[in-house]
């Protein structure tokens, strides 16, 4: 399924992220809020740079603390334009801050990001889509399905025999709480 698993790891970039990350169930709102900012950013370009420049977000972004980056307004939108450390794309600058608000109103709706995850699961990859371009900005259908098998809510981040699968299998990621309830579905 997954040709990351051959050559992701021994990498100095691909291998700790494939290992230690990609597939991994996440709760923390920053965490989600960093891959989706990483996968809207990385449209056009190769995740090779995302992990790059991954330390780079983080400075620019504020460790991508939701409510600092919803607060932004022109200064910011210059400095991150300026910054040479992320990709410096006005739509994906204006989707980072728009989200960041959007993220901040599912604490009220849903009590957080990971809870509105949760309360629309489990969806298949079509309705995903159909919901998170309804929501947020800059999430096409590549963004939307890899941000959601980044974390879990959807299969296919690693083959079977990858052994990181059978690590988070050992998590409950919700896809695999979806193919349990619904084995016809595999």
């Amino acid at each position: 399924m997954s040709g990351y698993c051959d050559s992701a790891p021994g990498h100095p970039l691909h291998g700790p992220y494939h290992d230690n990350e990609y597939g991994f169930p996440q709760r923390e709102e920053s965490v989600l809020f960093e891959r989706l900012l990483l996968e809207i950013n990385q449209a056009g370009l190769s995740w090779e740079t995302m992990l790059k420049k991954r330390e780079g977000f983080r400075q620019a972004y504020d460790g991508f603390d939701v409510d600092k980056v919803a607060a932004y307004g022109q200064a910011d939108r210059a400095r991150l334009l300026a910054d040479p450390g992320i990709i410096r794309n006005r739509l994906k600058v204006d989707a980072a801050i728009h989200n960041a608000g959007v993220i901040g109103t599912l604490r009220v709706s849903h009590g957080g990001f990971a809870a509105w995850l949760d309360a629309h699961h489990p969806l298949d990859k079509a309705g995903w889509v159909k919901l998170f371009r309804k929501t947020f900005r800059f999430t096409g259908g590549e963004i939307t399905g890899e941000f959601l098998m980044s974390l879990g809510y959807l299969p296919g981040a690693h083959r079977e025999t990858c052994p990181v699968h059978a690590r988070i299998a050992t998590l409950g990621p919700p896809w695999l709480a979806q193919i349990r309830a619904h084995p016809a579905v595999r």
